[in-house]
């Protein structure tokens, strides 16, 4: 382990910073009780950091800072847009999303047409990787009650015009939602900068958190439904969920140690500053593209130039199942990728890609230094000319 070669940032961020490990486990260790619950000191205490932590993100998200209660958690990503898609689309309505989405979005989206009388559209992206704003205009009719986005690709690592796409929405008087899993934490994101309504995130990948915890910032003019009902240690003699947010949103205890690790992430993002850590990332993705592009039989995708653009960076070898590359990248090189359909099959189908099995991904994240990206590229070499 200590010789591995980490490249599947992009599925999660390992390792976390020091101060997260610390952070989290110190403050579980002394505080790691249900919130809310009861009024002793520790409970009260716990408390205490989830609701200042709604505030801190939701100004690091560009949210409605008078009302964090719309800072809300859950699981990951995929339980926030669960929660959006089922919420806010109902029998009759259209809903417009694309071919960049991870199935977070394209399985909830399928099973509201497929069960619920929803209409899907479903928008291509250009050779270059990115969706055509134009495209999304084009496809709004008058029942489009909900636009969804991928705000960065999982796949080809491309960042999406998604500033441009809401402001149609909002002259469109259309909901715009996105999916920041990708990006939170490496990129800027402001949700009134950007026409964003609701946005979700996740909290183990650049936002430096642990796994199962995210969620989702509400704009204060948007009410999406409850889909579900429970517990929330308030006003429990009321019979039903309550409708105020956070509850509205959130059902049972918290994860308590996810809430203390994105906090202590908070402080690592904040004192390294966003726009560093994403120059840091892409100066080794173009160190990493351009050893690649000098390889005989390595295909690239998605990466024409590297403008908006995160340090993802997906390929192929020819004569090689993408799976096999992926197991001798491992077992020869110490080097873990992430190979497959990553969870994106729409992006696979529209590269061609899907019946041999999809690609390599390799994701470049904070830790990873000039020497890493080096030995990947001569691994890949390697295997590359072990074709002839």
């Amino acid at each position: 382990m200590e010789n591995l070669i980490y490249l599947d940032n992009a599925a999660t961020a390992w390792p976390k910073p020091e101060n997260v490990y610390e952070f989290a486990i110190d403050f579980y260790r002394k505080t790691g009780v249900n919130p809310g619950r009861s009024g002793f000191d520790m409970a009260i205490e716990a408390g205490n950091i989830i609701e200042n932590l709604r505030v801190r993100l939701t100004k690091f998200f560009g949210g409605d800072e008078d009302v964090p209660e719309r800072l809300c958690f859950g699981y990951n990503a995929t339980d926030a847009l669960n929660l959006i898609v089922r919420g806010l689309l109902q029998a009759g309505d259209h809903v417009i999303t694309t071919n960049v989405e991870h199935n977070s979005v394209i399985r909830p989206v399928n099973c509201m047409v497929r069960d619920n009388g929803v209409e899907a559209t479903y928008i291509p992206f250009n050779n270059k990787g990115f969706i055509d704003p134009d495209d999304i205009k084009n496809a709004i009719k008058s029942n489009t009650k909900l636009v969804i986005v991928n705000h960065g690709s999982n796949v080809l690592g491309t960042v999406q015009f998604i500033k441009e796409i809401g402001l149609i929405c909002k002259e469109k008087g259309v909901l715009f939602a996105t999916d920041t899993s990708q990006t939170a934490g490496v990129i800027p994101v402001n949700m009134k900068e950007m026409n964003v309504d609701v946005l979700a995130f996740t909290g183990h990948k650049s936002l430096m958190g642990f796994t199962g915890i995210g969620g989702l910032c509400v704009r204060k003019d948007v009410d999406i439904r409850q889909t579900r009902s429970g517990g929330t240690g308030v006003r429990s003699a009321y019979p039903y969920h309550l409708e105020e947010y956070p509850f509205r949103m959130e059902y049972g205890t918290p994860n308590m140690v996810g809430v203390a690790s994105l906090w202590a992430g908070q402080d690592f993002i904040e004192e390294r500053g966003v726009e560093n850590i994403h120059k840091q990332e892409m100066d080794l993705a173009k160190r990493l593209v351009n050893g690649f592009r000098e390889i005989e039989g390595v295909q690239i995708y998605g990466c024409e130039d590297m403008e908006n653009h995160l340090s993802t960076i997906t390929i192929n070898i020819d004569k090689f199942e993408a799976g096999d590359v992926g197991i001798i990248l491992d077992v020869d090189f110490d080097i873990a990728t992430r190979t497959g359909l990553h969870c994106a099959p729409l992006v696979h189908k529209q590269l061609g890609l899907v019946e041999s099995h999809g690609g390599v991904r390799f994701s470049i994240g904070a830790f990873n230094t000039e020497e890493h990206i080096d030995r990947a590229i001569e691994a890949v070499d390697v295997i590359a000319k072990s074709r002839k």
